[in-house]
């Protein structure tokens, strides 16, 4: 049987830089999402930056009350993109985790297959 070729271990420090790496990216990707909102409820609405400020971040973690039809419009499509970002940052923190456990639980596959073979 052919033997897998030697690969770099997985050590702790790169799994910390995979996590820190991973809170950048979902911080990035939260900011911008907010500053999306707030610039549109600034825009559409008859919204001071304060109050824009609390309408984005109520959106983007779920909730919100909007006033007239244009700001309704608004808010209806930052909701949308709100649920998708809510998941893409929930992917993008998990994901050093979820490899860290696959690497941990294939290395040890991997070294009960070769101790089965011999």
């Amino acid at each position: 049987m052919k033997k897998q070729p030697a690969h770099v271990p997985f050590t702790h420090a790169h799994w910390l830089t995979r996590v820190r790496k991973a809170l950048l990216a979902a911080a990035i990707l939260i900011s911008v999402s907010l500053i999306i909102g707030v610039l549109g409820y600034h825009y559409f609405g008859p919204f001071g930056w304060i109050d824009s400020f609390l309408e984005a971040s109520m959106i983007l973690g779920g909730m919100g009350p909007v006033t007239n039809d244009t700001v309704k419009i608004f808010a209806a499509c930052y909701a949308l993109v709100s649920g998708l970002v809510l998941v893409s940052t929930t992917g993008l923190l998990l994901g050093p985790f979820v490899q860290r456990m696959m690497y941990h639980t294939h290395r040890q596959a991997r070294a009960d297959a070769e101790q089965s073979e011999q």
